[in-house]
């Protein structure tokens, strides 16, 4: 195989392997580069999804960078705008031409010996695997397989005779029009597409076998669009980004000091929208607390206009089985339908499959313990950009891209060759990797990394944490080992 070297490569060039590319040309100007991408265009997640309606649920004034001002107008943003944003990143700052598309990643194996990480890779056009090496490696993966998503085992799948599709696949020629449509779920994926589906098909209806948590909110931030009136562009964001990262650390802390006061919120939020007649408690009223999963936005409201206006249902209740027109509940109702859509959720996989050793060893991840979130102890030499559960993905994603930066600079200046954290606390008591339960986290969370219950093993979900313990804490801590 021929052999490629660059100091760092970039695994995927979605938000955060952006990010991470950016900032290597900022901070690490001296350091090559590549960034390694699996499909043919940019933008990982606002990629890959098609499906009707697709958009933000974080605020872009958090969701978008630092180094880039969000100006337009819509707070939540629809998928377009998102990759019009990144596409004149990557174009105004050269990141484009430091991308190889269609290059996935198979194998990555570490040497001390040479203080390398060798990437296997599948290129485009050819059979055989290209050999990369690097002296650093920054995952930026995502967390789930984009193979496919997740379905569960629904009784007499094949026997209804309409289209079943997961929205990780959609089909944009698919015609909807005057359709009865059936959505499974009750994330933020059913939730979107309900509203778009509805512009156009007879009627859609949201089946859930239990309730989510929502809150409507206005897809234009008013305070946002009068600071952009009144202050410089980017004066104003950075207003604009402390004032929703405030918002979000409050509303979540809020959540968790005061569940019950939270509920009363949320459903107060709710009467006021949906009126007399709709079973809050039934179909939006869940089991749980407040943040144990993430919360909805509906942007304008849009899913409950629909629901008012009779273009839309929700129902609660449990599938007994699919028939050649419809669905069967449990309860006895029949739901008719032309077209099912299965909004059933994600195969959550850190890795894709990657099969990654160190000096020969397979490296069983979910034996490992998490440094600072974005490293694995006796994992040399790379980092794992995972954003937040409780606020925007790009908040943690951007200060791990910081923070590889850091520890590059730090290895060169001392002429160290490998970095790598070490954990021989036998004291550390190991916790799951994510305090949050949603459905796809549970479904692999015995192979996932674990944490520890104290620093700096601790996952903390919270920005003003990790913005200290990212930019201000030692390199040399003792944790992390160099030579």
């Amino acid at each position: 195989m021929n052999t490629t070297y660059f100091d760092t490569i970039i695994i995927g060039a979605g938000i955060s392997g952006i990010s991470a590319a950016h900032y290597m040309q900022t901070d690490c100007p001296d350091k090559t580069y590549t960034i390694l991408e699996a499909r043919k265009n940019i933008g990982g997640t606002w990629d890959l999804f098609r499906y009707p309606g697709i958009r933000s649920d974080s605020d872009m004034y958090t969701f978008g960078f630092a180094f880039k001002p969000w100006t337009n107008p819509k707070a939540i943003a629809p998928r377009e705008d998102i990759i019009e944003y990144l596409e004149e990143i990557v174009r105004e700052e050269g990141i484009d031409r430091h991308i190889q598309f269609e290059h996935k990643l198979i194998n990555a194996s570490w040497s001390s010996e040479t203080a390398t990480w060798s990437l296997t890779v599948m290129t485009p056009g050819s059979a055989d695997p290209q050999l990369y090496t690097c002296s650093f490696l920054s995952l930026c993966m995502g967390y789930y397989s984009y193979e496919k998503g997740y379905t569960p085992v629904f009784a007499g799948y094949n026997d209804f005779k309409g289209p079943i599709i997961h929205p990780q696949k959609w089909n944009e020629a698919l015609d909807y029009t005057g359709k009865k449509i059936v959505v499974i779920g009750s994330g933020a994926t059913a939730m979107t597409m309900i509203p778009a589906l509805a512009q156009k098909a007879e009627h859609v209806t949201m089946l859930q076998r239990s309730p989510t948590y929502v809150v409507g909110l206005p897809i234009i931030d008013k305070k946002a669009v009068w600071l952009n009136n009144k202050l410089p562009k980017k004066t104003a964001y950075k207003i604009n980004r402390l004032r929703m990262i405030l918002y979000q650390r409050f509303s979540y802390a809020f959540s968790r000091w005061f569940p019950e006061t939270m509920k009363k919120v949320l459903r107060k939020n709710l009467e006021g929208r949906m009126g007399e007649g709709f079973d809050i408690d039934k179909h939006f009223t869940p089991t749980y607390n407040p943040w144990d999963q993430r919360l909805c936005v509906i942007p304008n409201g849009d899913l409950f206009k629909a629901i008012k206006n009779k273009k839309a249902t929700v129902v609660t209740g449990q599938i007994e089985k699919f028939t050649e027109n419809g669905i069967q509940l449990l309860s006895g109702d029949f739901l008719a339908a032309d077209i099912i859509v299965t909004a059933t959720g994600l195969n959550a996989e850190l890795f894709n499959n990657v099969s990654f050793q160190v000096d020969g060893a397979q490296v069983d991840f979910s034996k490992k313990v998490t440094y600072k979130s974005l490293m694995f102890d006796g994992v040399p030499n790379m980092t794992y950009a995972f954003g937040y559960t409780n606020a925007s993905w790009t908040l943690k994603c951007e200060m791990t891209s910081r923070y590889t930066c850091r520890i590059i600079n730090y290895m060169a200046k001392h002429g160290y060759h490998q970095c790598m954290p070490v954990q021989n606390d036998p004291d550390l008591v190991l916790k799951p990797f994510l305090d949050f339960n949603p459905g796809y986290v549970l479904r692999v969370l015995d192979k996932l990394p674990k944490m520890g219950h104290k620093k700096p093993w601790k996952i903390e979900q919270n920005y003003f944490y990790d913005k200290k313990m990212f930019e201000r804490s030692a390199l040399d801590d003792g944790i992390l080992r160099y030579n």
